[in-house]
């Protein structure tokens, strides 16, 4: 039976370094921190946790190896950019088309290391849009800003994939883990560009009816991990890939906290992990009021001290300020 492992005990910095030559700890996905402990977590048994220089090295290996994308100093941050009238925290505010793009520029400035433009809104109820109005919604906003830095579309229709790639989009982004359109797989395979996977069920009009888990974090890894070998069986370079446990999609709000709590376990897929937490419902349960600001950078702090690559945000300027200030404490001492 599938053994699933969480990282626990992490070090950062000089300490890290230290502790992984000592062979105290296990670098966690090649990069600077590390991790002393892991729990191991099995269907019908109880998790335990051991040190965790004494894993298996098989279940050891896709938690510490290095990952191909992306490349320098993790984690990123992505700035959201939604060219929609609908969307659950600014729909609307940037409907309109030089909206959008002085809004990404302005996340740019902000200090945002790439931008996900987007054309549909993909909350709990949210009415499905038509491929060709994504398209007018999103394309003049992708032309607009590829010319400033990397961009990724967030879509789940291969025929706006396309039209995106073809006007300078470098990542694909898809809430259903290029399951919604048929073709998206070719077009993935197709593009060299790193792909997002995200964890969901059913579609934005009936994910919440489908939040039922006999063990959520199994779960969602075995069905992420199941997404996975469904891309690469099409074709798609395992090494393009980026996993996002999808807080909140076919999620109570409850369920997502406790994944976000325990997202350093799909480090086990070997994957760099994508987490969006920004503004979300069910930051409340933990505390989170008013426009959820503080409680969404301490969310991405949280996904980034279990090592997240990727932080995608609606608030850049918090996120990259508190960001700098938790690699200064943690990162060099």
């Amino acid at each position: 039976m599938t053994i699933r492992v969480q990282p626990l005990g992490f070090v950062e910095g000089t300490a890290a370094r230290d502790a992984i030559a000592s062979r105290r700890a296990l670098p966690l996905a090649g990069g600077p921190s590390a991790f002393t402990l892991a729990m191991l977590h099995q269907r019908g048994v109880a998790a335990r946790i051991v040190p965790a220089v004494e894993l298996d090295p098989a279940l050891a290996a896709p938690l510490t190896q290095a990952r191909a994308y992306p490349t320098g100093a993790w984690p990123l941050v992505m700035g959201i950019v939604n060219a929609t009238p609908d969307s659950f925290s600014d729909g609307g505010q940037f409907f309109d088309p030089d909206a959008a793009i002085a809004h990404g520029r302005s996340l740019r400035a902000q200090g945002a290391d790439l931008l996900d433009i987007g054309g549909e809104s993909t909350r709990p109820g949210a009415t499905p849009v038509d491929a060709h109005e994504e398209q007018r919604r999103v394309l003049p906003v992708l032309r607009a800003l590829c010319a400033d830095g990397p961009v990724s579309i967030d879509t789940r229709n291969a025929s706006t994939m396309r039209a995106a790639l073809d006007a300078g989009a470098s990542m694909l982004n898809d809430v259903s883990a290029l399951t919604y359109d048929p073709d998206a797989r070719a077009v993935a395979r197709d593009a060299q560009v790193p792909v997002v996977l995200m964890h969901m069920r059913g579609t934005p009009q009936t994910m919440q009816a489908q939040a039922q888990y006999a063990d959520l974090l199994l779960d969602v890894l075995d069905e992420l991990e199941a997404r996975i070998d469904q891309a690469v069986a099409a074709g798609i370079d395992r090494a393009r890939l980026v996993i996002d446990p999808g807080l909140g999609f076919a999620k109570t709000p409850e369920q997502s906290a406790l994944l976000l709590a325990r997202v350093g376990m799909l480090h086990g897929l070997g994957l760099p992990i994508l987490v969006g937490a920004s503004r979300k419902r069910f930051l409340a349960t933990l505390g989170a009021t008013g426009d959820r600001l503080g409680a969404s950078v301490a969310a991405a702090l949280e996904a980034a001290r279990q090592g997240a690559a990727i932080l995608r945000v609606h608030d850049v300027a918090a996120t990259v300020e508190a960001r700098a200030v938790w690699r200064g404490t943690h990162q060099t001492g």
